[in-house]
């Protein structure tokens, strides 16, 4: 699904060794930047500076969740597939992402909540795959131009 401009795993830590992929949201987002710059000096049209930051929102954005909510990232891969770059974030996690509503059930605000919209927002196109050997893969698509 994301076989072209491969992203290398990202060591972890010693304390989860099967981990692929940035550690962090932050590793995610330079890992963004570092494809798209790539390929725009070979040649790419020149990308819009906000859909950078938009794909590396995206990208922040499904690391984290599959951090809090899908028992950590497993796989990572970036590419840039014509006028899009597509990120691609797997977890152990068979549950799919959900919007939950800003408040609670006594009315207040709750924090979080708000990254699965981000994404579908922003996104051109938004899969996701259930993986063979458990847990699923997120792939979006967000244009640069």
């Amino acid at each position: 699904m994301c076989e072209k401009h491969r992203t290398t795993p990202v060591a972890e830590p010693a304390s989860a060794p099967d981990h692929l992929g940035p550690c962090r949201p932050a590793d995610a987002r330079r890992e963004v930047a570092h494809v798209i710059t790539e390929c725009c000096r070979a040649g790419h049209p020149p990308c819009d500076a906000h859909a950078v930051s938009d794909a590396q929102l995206v990208a922040s954005e499904l690391t984290t969740n599959a951090i809090l909510h899908g028992g950590g990232v497993t796989d990572f891969h970036v590419d840039v597939v014509g006028p899009d770059v597509r990120v691609c974030v797997s977890d152990r996690s068979d549950r799919l992402p959900v919007s939950r509503t800003p408040l609670d059930r006594q009315g207040r605000y709750r924090s979080g909540g708000r990254g699965w919209p981000i994404v579908c927002r922003l996104a051109r196109d938004v899969q996701v795959s259930d993986l063979p050997s458990g847990g699923k893969c997120i792939s979006a698509m967000v244009s640069l131009t």
